[in-house]
């Protein structure tokens, strides 16, 4: 069976959302027939949708993961494991855009392009505020900046299938509209944990 690469986005808001998601990429990275092929920065980002929370922290990490016998049954694969994910983390219903332990986000998976149906397994904990559908590319990491600003760390010349401009575009893009610092790089991924910028 084949690989592809899929990029999973990252964040919490919630108790110590640095060490939270320093635990979910370690835990991802042990996924069966996974490797890590790439862990961004960590962002400090505003929230989006609601904005009476606390700030986030997000991130992006690359993975090479098994294709599956087509690309829909690897995706479902995948979501349902991010999905187990965030129940292990401690995931509760507060409500679509708010506060968060862990959020595990399917951006891309290789060049699929997908719109299915998701199994029970891999529903989000926002029942009735969620697409009940998989969307992949996710329907909208190209308008967020959260999103676009650690995927242009790992991978600005990526064009998903369906966006007709790079990562690293619509990052600039994005930026124009939303300002600098909605989004500002923190710490950096040492392979083992998260480490802060020298001065």
């Amino acid at each position: 069976m084949g690989r592809v690469r899929a990029y999973i986005g990252l964040g919490a808001n919630l108790g110590d959302a640095s060490a939270t998601l320093a635990a979910g990429v370690r835990a991802l990275a042990v996924l069966p027939e996974v490797r890590m092929r790439g862990v961004s920065r960590l962002y400090a980002t505003r929230p989006v949708g609601l904005a009476d929370q606390p700030e986030f922290r997000n991130a992006v990490v690359a993975l090479d993961v098994p294709a599956g016998p087509d690309p829909a049954t690897g995706a479902l694969a995948l979501l349902v494991a991010l999905k187990g994910l965030e129940r292990a983390f401690g995931r509760q219903d507060r409500g679509r855009w708010g506060p968060r332990e862990l959020d595990l986000d399917l951006l891309v998976f290789g060049r699929a392009r997908l719109a299915i149906d998701r199994p029970p397994e891999g529903q989000s904990l926002d029942q009735g505020r969620a697409p009940r559908l998989l969307v992949v590319p996710h329907r909208d990491a190209q308008e967020r900046l959260f999103v676009l600003a650690p995927l242009s760390d790992l991978a600005p010349g990526l064009v998903p299938p369906g966006w007709g401009e790079t990562v690293a575009s619509a990052r600039r893009r994005r930026e124009a509209i939303e300002g600098p610092m909605a989004v500002r790089p923190i710490i950096h991924w040492t392979g083992e944990d998260w480490a802060a910028f020298l001065p």
